[in-house]
């Protein structure tokens, strides 16, 4: 993970957690755990690439749980962690808003 430069916590937070999909990756990990395929169905715009680059991030910060089931074919399903689950606060936060702006947009149509 880079360095800070601030040393500030929501700086920490926003180096894990930033970008278009991360946090909807969390948002769709709260509803239980999935497999690839369900992720690349949630968000059908993002590419097979940044998935995966995102899960791993999101695995290597410890919000991701990634479980391996020796099958053929294999199967791999995702789950947040403990610690992912704590993100729960956060995502409803946004969530609100969004639907705030998106109400204040409205509103000005």
């Amino acid at each position: 993970m880079k360095d800070t430069v601030s040393h500030c916590p929501v700086e920490n937070a926003m180096l894990v957690l930033a970008g278009r999909w991360r946090i909807l990756l969390i948002y769709y990990l709260l509803e239980g755990t999935k497999r690839f395929s369900d992720l690349r169905r949630d968000m059908p715009k993002i590419s097979q690439r940044m998935l995966t680059l995102d899960l791993r991030a999101l695995e290597a910060a410890g919000y991701v749980r990634r479980t391996v089931y020796p099958e053929v074919p294999v199967r791999v399903e995702y789950s947040l962690t403990e610690e992912g689950q704590h993100l729960r606060s956060l995502v409803d936060v946004l969530g609100e808003c969004g639907e705030r702006l998106t109400r204040h947009r409205d509103a000005k149509a």
